[in-house]
């Protein structure tokens, strides 16, 4: 009897270190600001798609789900791609009647005017991951960064970026 015992104890334990492993990578919802007067007509982080933000708008809508390591580590990247139209309000000054034919035309005219970019930017340490929030700033500038605080709450630790002025040229780079 004692013999079962003991192998039984003996198989308890080795089956207790064959729980379910801790997951390397979690699902990060995905949130953009967009601290500019251009619009972003699109954007994706490390391919994660993410919502059209207006001028000064954002953090109303997250996409489903870019990723993160479970733990950060020195030299963690995210790559950032996005669409902008620097004049987004601009049809509203059209003569052509909206959806006419005309108007189609020059709306094919403007989207050539939209710029492409992308910037490969590092993501500061957390400790947990809450999801990505994707900061547009002036100039061309992208900051991704992840915590569990919204921007309203009072430990949020990016206020910075809510009072950034957008300057009247940006330095050449």
């Amino acid at each position: 009897m004692k013999t079962w015992l003991s192998c039984g104890a003996i198989c308890a334990l080795l089956l207790a270190g064959c729980g379910p492993a801790k997951p390397k990578m979690l699902a990060a919802p995905v949130t953009g600001y967009n601290h500019t007067s251009a619009a972003i007509n699109s954007f994706s982080v490390n391919g994660a798609g993410g919502s059209n933000i207006g001028p000064h708008q954002g953090g109303g809508n997250q996409s489903c789900c870019g990723l993160l390591p479970a733990q950060w580590h020195p030299g963690l990247t995210a790559e950032v791609e996005w669409e902008k139209d620097a004049d987004p309000y601009s049809s509203s000054n059209w003569s052509e009647q909206r959806d006419s034919e005309a108007w189609h035309a020059r709306m094919r005219e403007e989207v050539k005017t939209w710029t492409h970019h992308r910037a490969v930017v590092e993501i500061p340490r957390y400790e947990k991951s809450c999801g990505l929030q994707v900061h547009f700033l002036p100039c061309d500038q992208v900051q991704v960064n992840t915590t569990c605080f919204t921007p309203l709450h009072p430990d949020y630790p990016y206020k910075e970026l809510f009072q950034l002025k957008e300057p009247k040229e940006c330095p050449a780079s």
